[in-house]
C-alpha cells in the first residue's frame, strides 16, 4: 500500500481521505489517481498479496550493474539469425544451459550460466536518449533540459539512495559502518570530456543520501578500439595491473560544480586521509559535533571494514583471474565483497572513459568494440560474479541487476568505420539473478527485426518496482519531495510477478 500517516477516516471505497489527498498530489510526479488504483487493482488481480507475498524481502542486498550508453539487444539477448544481413549483423547465435533460449555467440560463459538468470526481451520506453534519471529512478519522463544538472530540483532519487533513506529511518537513524549506498569505480561522467547525467545521486533526498563513490586514478594498460577514428583510449575497463587499487572518492559532488584545482586537492587530501586511517582515534569526542556527512566521513576514514572490503587485491589471484584483471572485473568482486561486508546497494558503472560517446554507445566502431572490448569483459565478469555469489551461498539473498537506458536500431548503419547502431527504446533486452529472481527463465517477445514489443511490454519503471519489492520495499510507498509533496518511489512502476522464482 502507499505509506501514509494522519487521519484514517475511510471512504466507502476504503480508502482515506488523506489517501485521496495523496493520491491527488501524485499527478504532479506523472502519476494519476486513475493510474495509481490501476496499480493496487493490477497487484490484486495478479494474486499478490503485498507486502506478504513469498518473495517480499527476498534479497537482502542488491548489485546492480549500470552499462551507460546501452548495449544492443541484438548482439546480446535477443538476437535475430533468420532476420535479414542489415538487421542480424555480423553475429550469429548460439544455444544456452536452458533449452529455447538462444543469446550472442559472443556471450559464451553466459550462456553456461543461463539457468541460473531471467532475460527480459520486451523492455520499452519512449525515449530514446541517454535518460539515466529515467532508468534509475520514479521520474515520470526524459526532461533533457535538467539531464545534466544533476543537483537540479526537479531530479529523482536514485534507487540506492531510496533504500538508503528507508532503511536509515527503520534503523532510527543510525549508519552502519558500511555504508548503505555505495557506487563504483568512479564518479559517473567523471573521467570524460562531459559533464556528468544525473541519475545516481540522492536528488531531493539530498545529498546526505548520495551513494558513497570510490575513484580509480591511474590510466588503464591496454587501448581499447577506437570509439571515432583517432580517438582511442587506455580504457582501465578493459585491463588495469593487479596493484591498482580503488580508493574511496571525492564524494559525490559532481565534477562540474567544483574546480579542477579543488577537485585535485580533494583528492590528494583523501589519500593522504587514506594512509592515516590507522593512526585516528575512531572514538575522538570531537566526532560528536560533527554533521551528517562529516560524521559519514569520519566513519569511513576509520573504519577498517569498508578499506577491506574494497582491497580486492587481497582475494587469491584465481578468484581475481576469474572475473578478469579489468577495473570492471575487479570491481564486480569489490561489489561482491562489500555486499559480503555488510553493503545492502552496490552499484557497478560501466561509465564511458576518454570521450562521453564511448562505453556501450556503439554509434561508431561497433563491432570492433563489441568483439573485443566490450562483449568479452562483461561475460567473463559477470559469469564470475554470479558463480562467486552461488559458490558462497549469497546469490538467492543478493539482487544482481543489469540495466541501461534503452538498446540500439534495428537496422546497422553502415556508413560510420566499424558500422554503427543507434538509441532505441521501442525494445531492448536486461537481464537479472538472484534475490528472488526466476531461474531459467526468459520474458517478454519481440517482432522478427527485434524493433516492437508483441509480447508483455515492461517498464523500466517495472523492474524498478519489482527490485523494491524483493528488497523488502512496498513499491508504492512514497517519500516527501522538497515540498513536502508524496513521491512514488517507482513512479509507475508496478511489481512483475513474471519475473520472479
Amino acid at each position: 500500500m502507499i505509506r501514509l500517516l494522519g487521519n484514517r477516516k475511510t471512504l466507502c471505497n476504503g480508502l482515506s481521505r488523506r489517501d485521496l489527498l495523496h493520491l491527488g498530489g501524485l499527478g504532479a510526479f506523472g502519476v494519476t489517481l486513475e493510474q495509481a488504483m490501476g496499480l493496487e487493482s493490477a497487484a490484486a488481480a495478479s494474486g499478490i498479496a503485498r507486502p506478504q507475498a513469498r518473495s517480499f524481502g527476498r534479497a537482502k542486498s542488491c548489485i546492480l550493474i549500470y552499462k551507460y550508453g546501452s548495449p544492443p539487444q541484438h548482439e546480446t539477448f535477443d538476437p535475430k539469425p533468420d532476420a535479414p544481413r542489415e538487421i542480424q549483423g555480423e553475429m550469429r547465435d548460439m544455444a544456452t544451459r536452458v533449452p529455447g533460449i538462444r543469446i550472442c555467440e559472443h556471450l559464451p560463459r553466459i550462456a553456461g550460466i543461463m539457468d541460473r538468470l531471467t532475460v527480459v526481451r520486451s523492455l520499452t520506453h519512449p525515449y530514446a536518449l541517454h535518460g539515466t534519471v529515467y532508468a534509475t529512478t520514479g521520474i515520470p519522463d526524459v526532461d533533457t533540459s535538467i539531464e545534466a544538472q544533476p543537483r537540479h530540483k526537479r531530479q529523482w532519487p536514485f534507487i540506492g539512495s531510496i533504500v538508503d533513506y528507508l532503511d536509515e529511518r527503520q534503523a532510527g537513524g543510525r549508519r552502519p559502518e558500511v555504508p548503505r549506498n555505495i557506487a563504483l569505480p568512479f564518479v559517473m561522467g567523471s573521467k570524460n570530456e562531459y559533464p556528468p547525467l544525473a541519475g545516481p545521486y540522492g536528488a531531493m533526498l539530498g545529498p546526505r543520501y548520495d551513494p558513497v563513490y570510490t575513484d580509480f586514478a591511474p590510466e588503464g594498460t591496454r587501448s581499447a578500439p577506437e570509439i571515432r577514428p583517432g580517438r582511442a583510449f587506455k580504457d582501465p575497463l578493459l585491463g588495469i595491473r593487479p596493484d591498482q587499487r580503488l580508493q574511496l572518492g571525492v564524494g559525490a559532488l559532481p565534477p562540474e560544480a567544483m574546480p579542477a584545482q579543488r577537485l585535485d586537492t580533494r583528492r590528494n587530501l583523501m589519500l593522504q586521509f587514506d594512509r592515516a586511517r590507522r593512526e585516528i582515534d575512531a572514538t575522538h569526542e570531537s566526532v560528536r559535533a560533527f554533521g551528517d556527512q562529516q560524521q559519514t566521513a569520519f566513519s569511513l576514514l576509520t573504519s577498517g571494514r569498508m578499506h577491506a572490503a574494497l582491497d580486492y587485491t587481497r582475494e587469491p589471484e584465481t578468484v581475481r583471474d576469474a572475473y578478469g584483471m579489468t577495473l570492471f572485473g575487479q570491481s564486480c568482486l569489490a561489489a561482491r565483497r562489500l555486499i559480503e561486508a555488510g553493503g545492502r546497494f552496490v552499484t557497478v558503472i560501466w561509465d564511458a572513459y576518454g570521450l562521453n560517446a564511448g562505453s556501450w554507445d556503439t554509434h561508431h566502431n561497433h563491432y570492433p568494440r563489441l568483439k573485443e572490448f566490450l562483449l568479452p569483459v562483461f561475460d567473463q565478469a559477470f559469469t564470475a560474479l554470479i558463480l562467486d555469489l552461488e559458490r558462497r551461498g549469497m546469490l538467492d539473498e543478493t539482487l544482481v541487476l543489469v540495466i541501461s537506458e534503452h538498446g540500439r536500431t534495428p537496422e546497422i548503419d553502415s556508413k560510420p568505420a566499424g558500422a554503427g547502431r543507434h538509441h532505441w527504446s521501442g525494445a531492448y533486452s536486461q537481464v537479472y539473478a538472484g534475490g528472488g529472481m526466476g531461474r531459467g527463465n526468459l520474458v517478454g517477445r519481440t517482432d522478427a527485426h527485434a524493433a516492437e514489443v508483441v509480447e508483455n511490454p515492461i517498464s523500466p519503471k517495472d523492474i524498478l518496482a519489482t527490485a523494491f519489492h524483493l528488497l523488502g520495499i512496498d513499491p508504492h510507498t512514497t517519500v516527501p519531495d522538497r515540498e513536502d509533496r508524496p513521491m512514488p518511489i517507482a513512479g509507475s512502476g508496478i511489481l512483475r510477478p513474471e519475473l520472479l522464482g
